[in-house]
């Protein structure tokens, strides 16, 4: 699968300059096959030419993390990738943010990150809780201030409104996380009401959950390659997909290598079909459940702990 570097297209991540891989390879699901099976398709997506990796401090207990950093300590790959992880303090406090901060640092074997996100800001009461005083807005300016990490950003699943909170206040975001799917059109749609926002602000979108958290290809019967390559056809900088399988990466690989968006009337079609899956938000249960809300959030807001990604 190697000699396809050039084919997989780049775009600039908002106001930062750098230019990133369309594809960006989930964390969460790194933590599924065995590690050296992990391992190999950090080296593979790399080699083809997917170079901005995703990750999450919480992502099955920190082996996420580790299996990337492993990854990347081997012969110089650190170098050729644009690191990401997830800032997991959920109790939004700027303290409890650096020690996680120092933490993933050291699983991922790197003395700085690319890009630092708050994970999941879901909750109604977050945005007051990252701005207060002593909140996790703090911490994120003073890691880049402090060079151990690049640029700053924040994520979420559950509500546009949420965002536009947080987008209300005049903080130097460079990037958002968040669903970017053809069900998302008709449902509390953060492609709708976030993206052009962003744009405005100048901050980089990436997109996740193009196919609803696997619910899309085995609760409808909408195309998933025509679903992942809709998500790519947006006012997206990256998307971001869960691959847990050679397989799976190879498939990835395949959309990605020369994409061109779909055509606006191939988009419109698809949305007209994904109408009576996606008006209530069903196949979207990150919007309308707690199911995939992570095990620090969990713990905090008194919710049954088990495995979600973001």
């Amino acid at each position: 699968m190697s000699g396809h570097n050039a084919a997989i297209p780049h775009r600039t991540l908002g106001k930062t300059g750098v230019d990133v891989s369309i594809l960006c390879l989930g964390g969460y699901h790194l933590g599924v096959p065995p590690e050296d099976e992990a391992i190999r398709i950090i080296h593979t997506a790399i080699d083809n030419g997917v170079t901005f990796l995703d990750n999450a401090w919480e992502y099955n207990d920190g082996a996420s993390e580790e299996r990337v950093g492993k990854a990347l300590a081997q012969d110089d790959y650190r170098q050729k990738v644009f690191l990401m992880t997830k800032n997991c303090a959920h109790d939004r406090t700027a303290k409890n943010s650096m020690v996680k901060l120092e933490e993933s640092l050291r699983r991922l074997r790197t003395d700085h990150l690319d890009l630092w996100q708050i994970h999941e800001v879901v909750w109604p009461d977050d945005p007051e809780r990252i701005y207060a005083p002593g909140g996790a807005a703090e911490a994120m300016l003073k890691a880049k201030e402090e060079g151990k990490v690049r640029f700053i950003g924040f994520t979420g699943h559950k509500s546009p409104a949420i965002f536009r909170r947080m987008l209300a206040v005049d903080f130097p975001w460079d990037t958002i996380q968040m669903p970017v799917n053809v069900l998302d059109a008709h449902f509390n749609s953060f492609q709708r009401d976030i993206i052009p926002l962003a744009r405005q602000k100048g901050i980089g979108v990436i997109g996740m959950k193009s196919l609803a958290a696997g619910r899309l290809p085995k609760e409808t019967d909408l195309p998933p390659e025509a679903a992942i390559r809709y998500s790519l056809s947006q006012d997206i900088d990256a998307l971001c997909v869960g691959i847990d399988s050679m397989a799976v990466l190879e498939q990835d690989l395949r959309i990605g290598r020369g994409f061109t968006p779909l055509s606006a009337e191939a988009q419109a079609a698809l949305v007209a079909r994904a109408y009576p899956h996606g008006w209530d938000g069903r196949h979207e249960r990150f919007k309308v459940s707690h199911d995939f809300e992570g095990a620090e959030a969990r713990k905090e807001h008194g919710l049954p702990l088990q495995t979600a990604a973001d």
